[in-house]
């Protein structure tokens, strides 16, 4: 059980914790698929941002935001996608997913991206801003109630019509 007089510390990830991720990723999925996404993205070098969240120095959460486009028309749009988002079980239901993924999204708002994209759990994802009538516009090979996507600005994706294109590491 997580010892909540300890503080949570969320931080960009560091070179040194890639054992730690892979076990929080491991833990939350019971796989390795999302660990081994984690090393593919790596690889193909469309990270944006990586942070961990640590109590005591352990780490307990991560979560992964990447480049992903969406194909128009008009051209490609810059989106992010945020995935995998993990937290160890014994931790989870402590709000660790829900600061890792604020501060995610604040980063990315700072840092001018405009458009993030998420497949996850419909009662979760809609506290931070995503929303499925937000992706309507947007071909993809996921159920439409679970993949959502957020306006970092207002208005991101007005008229944006087309097919999301993630990073070759998630084999769509």
């Amino acid at each position: 059980m997580m010892d909540t007089t300890q503080p949570l510390y969320i931080r960009y990830e560091q070179p040194s914790d890639g054992e730690q991720i892979r076990n929080v990723n491991e833990a939350a999925f019971g796989c390795s698929d999302e660990a081994e996404l984690i090393d593919r993205l790596r690889e193909e070098k469309v990270i944006l941002l990586s942070l961990v969240a640590e109590v005591d120095g352990q780490i307990v959460g991560h979560i992964l935001f990447s480049r992903m486009l969406i194909e128009t028309t008009q051209g490609p749009v810059p989106a992010v996608s945020l995935a995998p988002m993990a937290v160890l079980p014994d931790h989870q239901g402590h709000q660790v997913g829900s600061q890792l993924v604020r501060r995610g999204l604040a980063e990315l708002r700072e840092r001018g991206e405009r458009v993030v994209i998420v497949l996850g759990h419909e009662e979760y994802y809609p506290r931070f801003g995503f929303s499925p009538e937000k992706a309507r516009y947007l071909d993809s090979p996921f159920p439409p109630d679970a993949f959502m996507a957020l306006e970092l600005s207002d208005g991101a994706l007005a008229g944006v019509h087309g097919t999301v294109r993630y990073p070759a590491a998630f084999g769509l």
